[in-house]
């Protein structure tokens, strides 16, 4: 009797064994395709990367988009004008530089004339947090202070975290509005305006230049 269980007893630990190794058989295969496909996918993730630059040379920085830029750091904001110009001219889809036209064409004495500028920069990028603190400053240059607290609103939507140009645009209209109207802004020479993300944005080709005394991010739109 204990021969003949023992027997059985070995028999059933035997089968059990055998069916848990045919188990692991079964789904050892599926296990190491998934990582090995896992593998291979980081490594083509990886040979791309390398191979990106030689396929897709980056586009070469528009020479009147370059100057233009200078130009305004330097303060020559008429001398700005025409070039930034031609440079849209080329690529008109660069919200970017039409914010760099509109501060130019502020500068040079015509807010007015900035207004629709900076419209076509935010048509094209509608949370370019630079844009919308300096046509809201240029409104006020105009004595318009609902549609500069309009976008002051927002920027207050855009800023996750305070930011500079929500914080710079308040202070502008509080300076209007204490002074019932006396007190407008102007930018300060070469401070240049905010470009719409931070770092390095891709300045669709039109150049590597940065804007002359870009300020530091914080969690704001600009840089």
């Amino acid at each position: 009797m204990n021969a003949r269980w023992s027997t059985s007893a070995t028999l059933a630990a035997w089968a059990l064994g055998a069916g848990f190794a045919a188990l692991l058989l079964l789904a050892s295969p599926s296990g190491v395709t998934a990582d090995g496909a896992g593998g291979g996918g980081g490594g083509g993730g990886g040979g791309g990367g390398g191979a990106g630059p030689s396929e897709m040379p980056a586009k070469p920085a528009d020479p009147d988009y370059t100057a233009g830029v200078k130009a305004i750091d330097a303060g020559q904001y008429a001398t700005a004008i025409p070039l930034l110009q031609k440079a849209i001219a080329r690529d008109g889809t660069n919200p970017d530089a039409y914010n760099w036209l509109a501060y130019a064409t502020r500068r040079n004495g015509d807010p007015a004339g900035s207004i629709p500028i900076y419209q076509k920069a935010l048509a094209i990028d509608p949370k370019h947090r630079g844009a919308h603190e300096y046509i809201g400053e240029a409104y006020l240059a105009l004595d318009n202070l609902p549609k500069a607290k309009e976008h002051l609103g927002r920027l207050d939507k855009l800023c996750f975290f305070p930011c500079s140009q929500y914080k710079d645009l308040k202070k502008a209209v509080e300076a209007y509005e204490s002074s019932g109207g006396r007190i407008k802004p102007t930018a300060s020479h070469g401070a240049g305006p905010s470009s719409s993300r931070w770092p390095g944005r891709s300045r669709r080709g039109l150049g590597a230049a940065s804007p002359p005394g870009r300020r530091a991010i914080r969690g704001r739109h600009g840089w």
